[in-house]
């Protein structure tokens, strides 16, 4: 009798499961799955901002002016000193309206600023900080012999880049910049503050309205949880491949 009951309420909390996180309503499953879609989306972007912005800043910290230099300094040390949320809201918010504020200057109309682009941009702000200071030290690394000898050649700065500067740095460059993705992609869930749709804000959202607090959280655990994992499969991958031909103690 005992074990009957309890093998019915065990039946009766799965199938509730199953139907809180169904993709169709009532189901959650798909507002999950959008908010997951847009996290992935925002992690992609703000990456890529962010590598933009450090290569150039890495660059300009190594061998730009003075100016140039003290100005990355500054913005290196202000963006990896301030706590990131604070950083989200200062920039989505004084960000965008500092901008209507300069249209309005201008002569032009103020623009409502798309959430997404908003959130993908802010992110890359933070990403490039960092970013800048992970490939300075992958520069860094690079044996100065290679360096020396394509201006030996008489390389130029653009073809030395190319064709030295960056593919010498990627192995030392990749553990990372692979920590700097896996950190994007939870770092979406801080837009959740400023009520931007991504995972977080969906899984408070459907919890919230569900009580079901334990199974949606849960849930939005083990996709955080699959993102990384996915990731980490793709990085192993890159870095092998980075790699090839270098001695297998190589760091």
């Amino acid at each position: 009798m005992g074990n009957g009951l309890i093998e019915a309420l065990i039946h009766l909390a799965q199938a509730s499961v199953f139907d809180l996180l169904a993709l169709s309503p009532p189901g959650w499953g798909g507002n999950l799955l959008r908010g997951l879609t847009n996290s992935v989306l925002i992690a992609v972007g703000a990456y890529g901002i962010g590598i933009a912005i450090g290569i150039g800043g890495a660059f300009g910290k190594l061998y730009g002016g003075p100016v140039l230099r003290d100005l990355l300094e500054l913005y290196t040390t202000i963006v990896r000193a301030v706590p990131e949320l604070v950083l989200i809201l200062l920039l989505y918010f004084a960000g965008t309206d500092l901008i209507n504020r300069l249209l309005e200057a201008l002569g032009y109309q103020r623009i409502d600023i798309n959430g997404l682009v908003a959130g993908i941009c802010v992110l890359g702000i933070v990403q490039g900080a960092y970013s800048t200071e992970v490939i300075r030290g992958a520069i860094l690394s690079i044996p100065q012999g290679q360096i020396e000898a394509a201006r030996a050649f008489g390389m130029s700065p653009a073809l030395m880049l190319r064709r030295i500067t960056l593919p010498a740095m990627l192995p030392f460059a990749i553990p990372g910049m692979a920590n700097l993705w896996l950190i994007a992609t939870k770092d979406t869930a801080l837009l959740a503050i400023v009520g931007f749709n991504e995972l977080t804000q969906e899984t408070r959202t459907a919890a919230s309205t569900t009580k079901a607090y334990f199974t949606f959280f849960l849930a939005a655990g083990a996709l955080y949880l699959l993102i990384t994992l996915f990731s980490n499969v793709i990085i192993a991958r890159i870095e092998k491949w980075a790699r090839r031909g270098m001695p297998a103690g190589a760091h």
